[in-house]
């Protein structure tokens, strides 16, 4: 389920108001409630810089890139973080910003109404300091940089891409920074980061991670469960819901809710249970 403040998009159609049989609905964030991100993603970029270190976000490549470059170009127009160079090193995430220009040069009806306008003679996703490196030999320079500056790189799990071989070289130095903006999967070099591991293997290497690591959740396009359970308000007397896409504890913390709040019939199913739909 999508948010309704996305900086670029147009939030989600309401549910039909009645009339509905059965509801499948995600719960990857049905626990949790996002913050708002502006001041703490600043914080943790100026306490990067201040050590002399550089910024490393995996981030997914579509759509999650482009939400990351609007919030640096907020920041760095209101002078809340400096002016340092941004670096967006994956093929796919610069083929999803070209698509995403061309949006808003053709103004597509799902951006939200008037961005188009306002950003029609200037870039949103570049405050002046944006490079995209679409060259191997590009990817390769970053790896010697002598000054601070921010990476976005794909997968946003760290499970493969550019973003891998930019974990390598940044791990082992405590300057630095690594802020995950997305769910990590388990099993995932995402997870272990997240989960505090003290090293994490890549291309068969075991990697330390003396960088800082830090999770900003605020920047996911999963509605939390405040979010999840406000749409779901706009529709009336549901004869099943089905709660899915979710850890164990999000899925539970959904249906309970649901069901308190709402009163609704609500599971979250699990592998390959069978349910009859009347």
């Amino acid at each position: 389920m999508g948010r309704g403040n996305h900086p670029l998009l147009s939030p989600p159609d309401n549910p039909p108001p009645t009339g509905i049989d059965v509801i499948v609905t995600e719960s990857t964030y049905g626990n949790r409630i996002h913050e708002t991100p502006r001041h703490s993603f600043a914080e943790i970029i100026n306490s990067a810089i201040k050590r002399g270190g550089s910024i490393l976000i995996p981030a997914f490549a579509v759509d999650r890139t482009e939400v990351i470059l609007m919030a640096l170009h907020d920041l760095i127009e209101t002078e809340a973080i400096p002016n340092i160079p941004i670096y967006v090193d994956s093929p796919m995430a610069l083929k999803a910003l070209d698509y995403y220009r061309d949006a808003i040069r053709t103004n597509a009806p799902e951006l939200l109404a008037g961005i188009a306008k306002q950003w029609e003679s200037s870039d949103p996703f570049d405050p002046g300091n944006l490079s995209e490196m679409r060259t191997v030999d590009e990817s390769k320079s970053l790896n010697n940089l002598e000054y601070s500056s921010i990476i976005i790189s794909a997968s946003g799990m760290a499970t493969g891409g550019r973003v891998v071989h930019h974990l390598a070289n940044m791990l082992p130095d405590p300057k630095n920074t690594v802020i995950l903006v997305g769910f990590q999967a388990a099993g995932s070099r995402g997870r272990s980061l997240e989960e505090g591991k003290k090293e994490v293997k890549m291309h068969g290497k075991w990697i330390p991670v003396n960088a800082k690591i830090v999770k900003v959740e605020s920047f996911s396009v999963h509605a939390d469960g405040d979010e999840m359970v406000a749409w779901l308000r706009k529709t009336k007397d549901p004869k099943q819901v089905f709660v899915v896409h979710g850890e164990p504890d999000a899925q539970a913390a959904l249906v309970e809710r649901l069901h308190s709040e709402l009163g609704w019939k609500t599971v979250a199913p699990k592998r390959m249970q069978v349910f009859e739909v009347l």
